[in-house]
């Protein structure tokens, strides 16, 4: 059935269409296939074309970055508590709230 709907995806001769039907029916296909299947019957050429995939990216990056900067605020935390910062004043410079940074003194007892 995909190698069909990939098949009928080359007819389309409009480039930004084609991308973007590649894109969802890869989603779609994800639903029920692997993703080294989908990989040999789909292009990802087309689909990185694709404005719905170039979001899906972008979206997973603006991801990353925000657990990249908690995660960088976490460790801000914890070399602030071993040196004796109080919790509050923690709070104020890493943006973690009072709870998170008391969650992250216990784990580091």
């Amino acid at each position: 059935m995909l190698s069909q709907v990939s098949r009928s995806l080359e007819t389309i001769s409009q480039k930004q269409v084609q991308s973007n039907l590649a894109a969802a029916t890869s989603i779609l296909a994800g639903l029920v296939l692997n993703r080294e299947t989908i990989k040999k019957i789909l292009r990802s050429d087309i689909m990185r074309e694709s404005v719905i995939y170039q979001d899906i990216l972008e979206e997973g990056r603006e991801e990353g970055k925000e657990e990249g900067k908690e995660e960088k605020a976490r460790q801000i935390a914890l070399k602030m508590l071993s040196a004796g910062f109080p919790i509050p004043e923690i709070a104020q410079f890493t943006d973690l709230s009072p709870d998170a940074i008391e969650q992250l003194q216990s784990r580091d007892d």
